[in-house]
């Protein structure tokens, strides 16, 4: 069963009704009309952001150890409700239950994580030059009202990385969460205040993007703004917070490189990396995206990948035999045939599947395509669906400025045993996160964030709280 869709402002759920400018969400899996989703009015965004100007006072003086308990509490209600929850992620995002289930467990594990790491907002002395006379104290304080901005891919992890941070630091946040996919903050909104989480600390809104992110930003009492999605969408942000210098963090496109050297193990890459590439039919912001393969192990790598490929089973996430469900939108099925048609159009071989599956639905079929240089965009752009490309390199150097060749630098991976092959890929990849022989680049405890186009800052690890705290220096004298 799907949830009832509401907003949350200053602690009030409202839900459609008559005269409510309301949207559908859909099953990607099957088309059918999940629930109906209100919109947030132009004076509802202004109450929500008066209603956290309110509560911050409170929240940021409220002890590092009950704020900790309140987000722990949270983190007990959705860990008793994760198979009902996995279920509503399931039905409006299409990835397969075991995923979903996956995806929550680990925002669960986020929440407990910043609810402990709240409690150590340190600051420090700086010592004097003039012992007794003059004290220096560097304090850290919760920057203020935050608004928060997510995508439809993860509708759980990204939510919680910034309300837990914010939350943990001491700063009240308005979250807008993805329309296509609004079900599970629903939730979360619904457990932190079960919790009891005072009215007005966090609040979920919902409508037209583009008018909201300019509503909330513009407001004078927002000093924080922490995006998720792609990197145009980023940089019109970045603009408009510009005007108020307000601080933002970025987590923008990513396009990772994947170096399979001819060293690797190789059956314990292929498995890693085609089972990475297709999760959540690859609509992953770290998801291997540009295959490079050493020239010796070229063809096999292609055969072994298509066959993999072949072999996964398309369905309802529901399905519990199901490998890989739907993309999320008939836009995202329109690019992949974009993106194979170009390839075919720049002579790399579609060596399995390619094609829309069946009429129901927005099923692409997992895709390998085998190309003998970068000019095609599979090489370029991100393709954020579940097409895999590979393409040879012959030397370690010649794989680098490969793996270097966009301007995005979110994640990269590397197979390898070589030491040599292992510093190459930790130090030369220009990235904000490596892999080496492994593809677990993301968990509580750990920053998670790019360089160049993929953005900047944060989430996760005690940099993803420090991106909602400021400093303050104060010098007494006696």
């Amino acid at each position: 069963m799907y949830t009832e869709l509401f907003l949350c402002i200053d602690g009030r759920f409202i839900g459609s009704g008559p005269g409510r400018t309301s949207e559908p969400v859909e099953n990607p899996a099957t088309g059918a009309v999940l629930g109906e989703l209100p919109h947030a009015t132009t004076a509802e965004l202004d109450e929500a952001v008066a209603a956290a100007t309110r509560a911050f006072a409170g929240w940021a003086a409220t002890a590092p150890f009950e704020r900790s308990a309140i987000l722990r509490r949270t983190a007990g209600i959705l860990r008793d409700r994760i198979d009902a929850i996995a279920a509503i992620m399931t039905l409006e995002q299409g990835k397969p239950l075991a995923e979903a289930k996956g995806e929550l467990t680990h925002a669960i594990e986020l929440f407990e994580w910043l609810a402990e790491e709240g409690r150590r907002t340190y600051g420090r002395v700086v010592p004097s030059r003039a012992p007794g006379a003059l004290e220096h104290l560097v304090l850290r304080e919760p920057v203020g009202v935050c608004a928060a901005f997510t995508p439809w891919n993860f509708p759980a992890l990204t939510p919680v990385r910034k309300l837990g941070a914010a939350l943990a630091a001491g700063c009240t946040v308005i979250l807008k969460a993805s329309e296509e996919t609004p079900g599970c903050a629903v939730e979360i909104m619904r457990a932190l205040h079960e919790a009891g989480l005072p009215a007005g600390c966090a609040q979920l809104v919902f409508g037209v993007p583009a008018d909201v992110s300019e509503r909330l930003i513009a407001a004078p009492d927002v000093r924080k703004i922490s995006f998720t999605g792609s990197t145009p969408v980023g940089k019109h942000l970045m603009a408009l917070a510009a005007a108020g210098a307000k601080r933002t963090t970025m987590e923008l496109g990513g396009n990772a490189p994947v170096l399979v050297f001819s060293d690797a193990d190789y059956d314990a890459a292929l498995a890693a990396l085609t089972a990475a590439k297709f999760r959540n039919a690859g609509q992953v912001c770290v998801s291997p995206a540009r295959f490079f393969v050493h020239e010796s192990l070229y063809q096999r790598f292609v055969a072994d990948a298509a066959a993999r490929a072949r072999a996964l089973r398309l369905g309802d996430g529901l399905d519990p035999q199901s490998q890989m469900g739907p993309l999320a939108n008939a836009r995202r099925v329109e690019a992949m045939e974009a993106f194979v048609a170009d390839a075919e159009r720049g002579g790399a071989r579609i060596v399995g599947g390619g094609r829309r599956r069946g009429d129901t639905g927005m099923f692409f079929e997992p895709t390998v395509v085998a190309a003998d240089a970068p000019d095609i965009r599979l090489f370029r752009d991100e393709c954020f669906g579940p097409i895999l490309p590979v393409m040879p390199f012959g030397t370690l150097d010649e794989a680098i400025e490969l793996a270097n060749g966009t301007a995005a630098g979110l994640a990269g991976y590397a197979f390898t045993q070589a030491i040599g092959n292992r510093q190459a890929a930790m130090h030369r990849l220009r990235v904000g996160m490596v892999g080496v022989n492994t593809l677990a680049i993301s968990t509580a405890e750990t920053p998670f964030g790019g360089v160049g186009e993929s953005g900047f800052g944060s989430e996760g690890g005690s940099e993803g709280l420090d991106a909602y705290l400021q400093t303050k220096l104060a010098s007494i004298a006696a």
